[in-house]
């Protein structure tokens, strides 16, 4: 497949295009999605190409948003709807929670719901405490659902397409911060599995299992640990549910050391998860406890030099697992 560099919100505009293209009953709604393209401009120029019937802007409602997808989904249309900000499932939850997540289970497995909801997360806009949450765990805590966090360009668009052609519920979590970096995308349409993590970094001495934006904040303290002569591999969780822990498990057991990583505050977190899965299912091979860096328990700040602070970085990555390690 041809490849070329685009930047991470042009990857979403590219997916959204392709849905559109290959399925006649998909259509697009939210805030703002048809003439300003989205807030973030994830669905500039798709207005002109597939009309005001498949590019729909809704009132400021998330309930009124979810309550359409869900309805749709269930007549047979395949909805890619989006909540401009993940801080606001709380408005909608009753429907994603009772609604959404449950229909299926409900009707016995006789029903579909092929809704895609596409949601922004994370920090460093200097957006403060109501607009830069990472509130993934609530949705992972959700049997019926699925949830899907894209690091590079190149997983925006393949999740993307995934998550449209599943007949399930599924939550694709982009991340603000990492909406104008770039990376090598395929001009054709491709998909990327959920459920498959990626290691994106192999490596002998430690794992740092991560996810979204962290994963590039992983990368660079990995680069900082070569310097000192320390191996660290770095996986890309990619799917957070369905959990690919088989991957997680197998990088665990060649190096006997784990950090668990992400944006969100710490406590409560999907780390908490992952590491008791590690220490259940790979106790024995283990040369010291899992780690883990999140966020701490706090609002994000709107100051932008306390919502520095405030971030989960390559620094503390490294400062944590130097304690793993034994450094």
């Amino acid at each position: 497949m041809a490849e070329r560099e685009i930047t991470y919100v042009a990857a979403i505009a590219e997916g959204a295009t392709t849905i559109l293209n290959e399925q006649d009953s998909a259509f697009i709604a939210g805030e703002d999605v048809a003439g300003a393209g989205g807030v973030f401009g994830s669905y500039r120029g798709l207005l002109d190409e597939f009309g005001p019937g498949r590019i729909v802007d809704t009132p400021i409602s998330e309930e009124g948003i979810v309550g359409l997808g869900v309805g749709a989904a269930a007549t047979g249309l395949r909805p890619v709807i989006d909540i401009m900000f993940m801080d606001f499932m709380g408005e909608c939850m009753d429907e994603i929670a009772n609604q959404m997540a449950k229909m299926r289970y409900m009707f016995g497995g006789a029903a579909k719901l092929p809704i895609t909801v596409v949601t922004m997360s994370g920090a460093g806009m200097n957006m403060a405490a109501q607009h830069s949450q990472s509130l993934e765990a609530w949705l992972c805590h959700l049997p019926g659902l699925k949830v899907v966090t894209p690091a590079t360009p190149y997983d925006a668009k393949g999740l993307l397409i995934a998550a449209s052609r599943d007949d399930n519920p599924v939550f694709v979590v982009m991340n603000k911060l990492s909406l104008r970096t770039s990376g090598p995308v395929p001009e054709e349409a491709y998909t990327v599995p959920i459920g498959q993590a990626k290691v994106v970094r192999e490596g002998e001495d430690l794992t740092i299992v991560t996810y979204s934006r962290m994963v590039r904040e992983a990368l660079t303290a990995a680069e900082t640990f070569a310097k000192e002569g320390i191996d660290a591999e770095v996986i890309d969780l990619r799917s957070l549910q369905p959990l690919d822990i088989d991957t997680v498990l197998a990088s665990v057991r060649k190096t006997g050391r784990a950090v668990v990583v992400h944006e969100a505050v710490r406590f409560a977190g999907l780390g908490g998860e992952i590491a008791a899965q590690i220490q259940e299912q790979a106790f024995d091979d283990l040369d010291a406890p899992v780690a883990r860096v999140g966020a701490p328990f706090s609002p994000v700040p709107f100051s932008s030099v306390l919502e520095q602070t405030y971030l989960p970085n390559a620094e503390k990555i490294v400062a944590e697992a130097k304690h793993v390690i034994g450094l």
